[in-house]
């Protein structure tokens, strides 16, 4: 795995962003603001897509046991739909930070756009949560509560298999779709049936 660096800046309070969930047809889009300590270290940290579901689940335990600070937060597929996904990413980061219990000096941000938090600096990042700790951090924590989330919504609406595809535009979860029909917390913004789809199921 590669090394992910400490920092943008030395010296500063830097919080890693990022979010999960952004390409589901269903749940609400989540995110996780991390401020690690300096000298937090595991091999296994690195951008969560990379790891196993397992290897997720250990590294949360050790981040939210030893981030200096960390939260998470969600909106809604009601509020997604309202003000689109991009949006709705925004949102998402912009309350975790508001939870975090240590205000941070600087934000990293997964990704290339971000819509500025308050009067604190940002820097974005493509890819970082395969090139800072505390962004790889944040992946984890949002893509773990996620799945937990989306576990929990599974049982409730069991035929969707959320518990499997975690919301995400299975071939499945669309057949699903067209032989139930949308539940209240699929995102009705997004194209649930593709028209092919659509014809094959006729």
């Amino acid at each position: 795995m590669a090394r992910l660096r400490n920092y943008k800046i030395k010296g500063q309070i830097e919080a890693g962003c990022d979010e999960a969930g952004r390409g589901c047809l269903a749940g609400p889009v989540f995110a996780a603001a991390v401020i690690l300590k300096p000298g937090f270290r595991d091999p296994l940290l690195d951008d969560s897509k990379k790891l196993s579901e397992g290897q997720r689940d250990k590294l949360r335990h050790k981040i939210e046991t030893e981030a200096l600070a960390w939260a998470v937060a969600e909106v809604s597929a009601a509020e997604i739909d309202e003000i689109n996904i991009l949006q709705a990413s925004f949102l998402a980061m912009h309350r975790a930070i508001d939870k975090l219990c240590q205000r941070p000096e600087f934000l990293l941000i997964d990704g290339n756009r971000f819509k500025p938090y308050q009067d604190i600096a940002h820097s974005c990042e493509i890819k970082g949560d395969g090139r800072y700790k505390s962004i790889a951090a944040a992946s984890i924590l949002a893509k773990t509560h996620r799945d937990d989330a989306m576990r929990a919504l599974a049982k409730d609406h069991p035929e969707y298999q959320w518990e499997k595809n975690k919301g995400y535009p299975t071939q499945a979860h669309r057949r699903a779709i067209a032989k139930y029909g949308a539940s209240p917390w699929h995102r009705n913004s997004f194209t649930l049936l593709p028209p092919q789809l659509k014809l094959n199921l006729d």
